[in-house]
């Protein structure tokens, strides 16, 4: 499976584009920013984006959806109860984060459905604590962690919806729980690498102890 990491916009925030290593179908996880830098990627590896997941409804994660899907047609994924949040960003926030509305869901999930792209295979894990339905996506000895788990961090937990203790089962009872050799993608850069694994989490993460 083709994996690209992309670091886009102001926040520090991960998109990730997948597919197939010899093109195909694919999809894109956040595309908060630098959309046409993602499309052109895209091109380059003969990925066609049919796709778009949100890990979560955040405003720094979904203020490229509306490019993206206009742009390729995807469609976009979101856990339910995340959904009525997409198209409820104040435009305030908007204005400050220099983003654009996103379009309403065209399909939501549930924990333990599978997401497909071409033959892309990521299997939705609830995990919420920084929002009512962030989730992560496994598949292929991979996870992408949204704002649930960063690399040597965790997700904040004092925006609305928000709980520390929930987070944290999240975490222990979704996360810690996947094989060691888990590759973890977080949803931002920040921390001393941009990525890890659920070993190095569970062993030195500090807010894990």
């Amino acid at each position: 499976m083709f994996i690209q990491q992309i670091e886009v916009g102001r926040f520090s925030v991960f998109a990730y584009l997948l597919g197939e290593d010899a093109g195909g179908e694919g999809l894109v996880i956040d595309p908060a920013d630098e959309v046409d830098e993602i499309i052109a990627l895209a091109k380059s590896k003969k990925i066609a984006i049919k796709t778009i997941l949100n890990t979560h409804a955040h405003v720094d994660h979904i203020m490229g959806n509306e490019e993206m899907k206009r742009k390729t047609g995807a469609k976009i994924i979101i856990h339910e109860d995340d959904a009525p949040l997409l198209t409820q960003t104040p435009r305030s926030m908007l204005a400050m984060f220099g983003g654009r509305p996103s379009p309403p869901a065209d399909q939501t999930v549930k924990d333990g459905e599978i997401i497909r792209a071409g033959e892309v295979s990521l299997k939705v894990l609830h995990t919420p604590g920084h929002s009512p339905g962030g989730m992560c996506l496994y598949g292929e000895e991979v996870v992408f962690t949204g704002d649930t788990l960063f690399v040597g961090g965790l997700g904040r937990t004092d925006l609305p919806g928000g709980s520390w203790e929930v987070m944290l089962n999240s975490i222990r009872t979704k996360l810690l729980t996947l094989p060691d050799e888990t590759i973890v993608y977080p949803g931002h850069n920040y921390g001393p690498s941009p990525k890890s694994t659920v070993k190095n989490e569970r062993l030195y993460n500090p807010f894990l102890k």
